[in-house]
């Protein structure tokens, strides 16, 4: 998907780099964070594009590095029950997404990329 530089672009940025920023600093997050770091080890960067608050748990979407999509559901009340996990490869996941999902994937992919680019120079 190519970026244009538009407004919704910009406000879902900024989202997104605030998802980043709890997913790793927030206590609220520990547990969805210890999970992914638990299948990915070396993950350098993710960012939450989705969350589902349900009845009983929490289905989170995240965007791993700039390759991967992890679907996670966590139990809400009891987090002894294992998390239902599912993994989604960018073209998978994109295939009925909406047009401003696509978007914020498009701006997802953009922040990763240029996180990763920086750490390798």
């Amino acid at each position: 998907m190519k970026l244009i530089g538009s407004k919704t672009e910009h406000d879902l940025r900024k989202i997104l780099v605030k998802s980043n920023e709890l997913l790793f600093k927030s206590e609220e997050n520990k547990r969805l964070l210890e999970v992914v770091r638990s299948l990915y080890p070396e993950m350098k960067v993710a960012y939450i594009i989705d969350w589902i608050p349900e009845q009983g748990e929490d289905i989170y979407k995240l965007l791993i590095d700039n390759n991967i999509i992890l679907e996670i559901e966590l139990d809400r009340n009891n987090a002894e029950i294992k998390p239902i996990i599912e993994f989604k490869s960018i073209t998978q996941y994109l295939q009925g997404l909406s047009k401003q999902n696509q978007i914020k994937l498009g701006v997802a992919l953009d922040l990763a990329s240029k996180y990763l680019d920086n750490m390798n120079s």
